[in-house]
Parts: C-alpha cells; sequence; structure tokens
C-alpha cells in the first residue's frame, strides 16, 4: 500500500475514533515519535494530521 493510501486510511480511522480531534491526535503522535527520534513515523504522522485536514477542509467548501 503507498504512503497516500496508508494516510488516508489512518486519517479515516482517527475521525471514526476522535471525531473533530482527529487532527489533534495525529499531531500528538508525531510530536511523540519525534521527541523519540524517530524521523519517519513522526513524518508519517505529520503526512496523517495534514490528511485530517483536507479532508475537513474538502468536506466544508464542497460547492
Amino acid at each position: 500500500m503507498s504512503k497516500v493510501k496508508d494516510a488516508e486510511l489512518m486519517a479515516v480511522v482517527l475521525e471514526g475514533r476522535h471525531g473533530v480531534f482527529a487532527a489533534e491526535v495525529a499531531d500528538f503522535f508525531a510530536l511523540l515519535h519525534r521527541q523519540l527520534g524517530d524521523a519517519g513515523r513522526s513524518q508519517a504522522w505529520g503526512g496523517v494530521a495534514r490528511t485530517v485536514r483536507r479532508r475537513e477542509y474538502d468536506r466544508l467548501h464542497v460547492a
């Protein structure tokens, strides 16, 4: 599975479990992994947070 599809899937899961707080949860994990020295996972979680925010923007700005 591609990284983009992984981020989409994780975004859907976080939105289902955490609702409007999904992006903040992903940001938390990105920061946690950065502090633990795992740049790869930090970047992955950052991508999930961006995906959640993009999906939210898309839902709110549908013409």
